[in-house]
């Protein structure tokens, strides 16, 4: 709105495509749809670039209905458009739809590219297929001949760690063609290892991440839980220290909502929010019409 305030034209595929793009990367959903209805006014609609971002947009904005929509009544779709609505539906934990998406988009000739790979082995993550996860990371490897990055191998480690498959996700990471996985890789594991109840495995890679003298303080917090589990109270203390010398502590959860142009931020067990007495005054009405409702 401001280019246009400006005099700038926008009135092009392109511009509007980057605009729905910052939407979608803003995840502002309110913006995209603003602009799609001028899409509409537009007549762009038939624009590949332009319903592409919409379908992206969409999709990143949590509207998964409206990406799939627009991807069902566009008239031309290249790996773009297949590739978005993929990994939208993926993230959206709909893993049989992503995965027949993926097999239509093989029957019209397209070939995945690497970010169709990241959409399906997070499909699978999310409904532990295991071995379609590794047949997919093989595939891209052997039959599309591409090199995997860091991203591939800690999408496939995800899949691996949350499946119980934790020797072999530990194998992946130690053999992993990259110098040293980064701290984040080996966080992962060890909270895998602890939510399976695996401790002999999450020692050992306790003990690894700690000799790499990590820099987030949620790390030590994984790590002090990890040792106090095994009644490992020497190495609590070894980690303690160390969170205290860092002055790590626990980072509030916090909440936020858009009021117009205004951003509210909440933060779990503020006491000190100027409109605290407000809040919680509503919160007890809405307590109280839930039970009266039967709700709770």
């Amino acid at each position: 709105m401001e280019m246009q305030s400006k005099g700038i034209d926008i009135v092009d595929p392109f511009i509007l495509s980057s605009i729905i793009g910052a939407s979608a990367n803003s995840a502002v959903l309110g913006l995209g749809k603003q602009i799609h209805c001028l899409v509409i006014l537009l007549g762009y609609e038939s624009s590949l670039f332009v319903s592409n971002a919409l379908v992206d947009m969409y999709a990143k904005c949590s509207d998964i209905l409206a990406a799939k929509k627009i991807f069902g009544e566009m008239l031309q779709r290249d790996i773009v458009s297949w590739t978005s609505i993929i990994v939208g539906t993926a993230q959206h934990g709909l893993a049989e739809e992503a995965l027949s998406l993926y097999d239509q988009m093989l029957s019209t000739g397209l070939k995945p590219n690497e970010v169709t790979f990241v959409g399906l082995i997070y499909a699978c993550s999310h409904v532990g297929l295991v071995s379609k996860g590794r047949y997919f990371f093989n595939s891209m490897i052997k039959d599309y001949g591409m090199s995997p990055s860091l991203q591939y191998y800690t999408c496939l480690l995800d899949l691996l760690s949350h499946s119980g498959h934790l020797e072999e996700a530990e194998n992946l990471i130690k053999t992993m063609p990259f110098k040293q996985p980064d701290e984040a890789t080996w966080a992962a594991l060890l909270s895998a290892c602890n939510h399976h109840r695996n401790t002999d495995i999450g020692i050992r890679v306790a003990d690894h991440l700690l000799s790499l003298t990590p820099e987030d303080p949620s790390t030590y917090i994984l790590l002090s839980n990890t040792y106090a589990s095994a009644a490992m109270w020497e190495s609590v203390s070894k980690v303690r220290r160390l969170m205290a010398d860092m002055e790590v502590r626990r980072e509030p959860g916090y909440g936020s909502i858009v009021l117009g142009k205004e951003s509210k931020l909440f933060l779990a067990g503020e006491t000190s929010h100027p409109e605290k007495d407000e809040i919680f005054g509503l919160l007890k009405e809405l307590d109280a019409e839930m039970k009266r409702r039967l709700y709770s």
